[in-house]
């Protein structure tokens, strides 16, 4: 199901690999994270599409654990404008501060979850493992 952005400077691809940059998360894990159809070369590709296929969008926005729309809406333009006017004015910064949850801090607390995950994962591998040596070894 395609869909049509208002806006034709955004780039759902582009979009989409600075999100998962900011994430941490290769390529590959993306692309097993999406089941078996997909690769590293495959999500490279879904990165240079301008527009993403809405059901394809919405998974990989619930692997990243980020809303889809910011995927479909963020605009480069934009806020490379809000933070040269930031800049350029500091009385806007506890302004900016103040009218927006911090996203960085939302992206973090994210990363430190799928880190804890990650390392949960790891332990349940391990004791996996230890378990099938002892069975392999009775």
């Amino acid at each position: 199901m395609a869909h049509t952005t208002s806006n034709p400077k955004i780039h759902e691809g582009r979009n989409l690999k600075r999100f998962r940059e900011m994430m941490s998360v290769k390529q590959d894990a993306l692309a097993v994270e999406l089941g078996e159809d997909w690769n590293q070369q495959k999500i490279s590709q879904l990165e240079q599409k301008e527009k993403i296929d809405n059901d394809i969008l919405e998974q990989v926005a619930a692997i990243l654990k980020i809303p889809a729309e910011a995927i479909r809406n963020f605009d480069e333009e934009q806020a490379i404008t809000v933070i040269c006017s930031t800049f350029n004015d500091n009385s806007q910064i506890g302004t900016l501060i103040n009218n927006y949850n911090n996203p960085i801090d939302a992206v973090l607390k994210l990363h430190e979850e799928k880190m804890a995950l990650y390392e949960r994962m790891l332990k349940e591998k391990d004791e996996m493992m230890e378990r099938l040596e002892r069975f392999v070894v009775k």
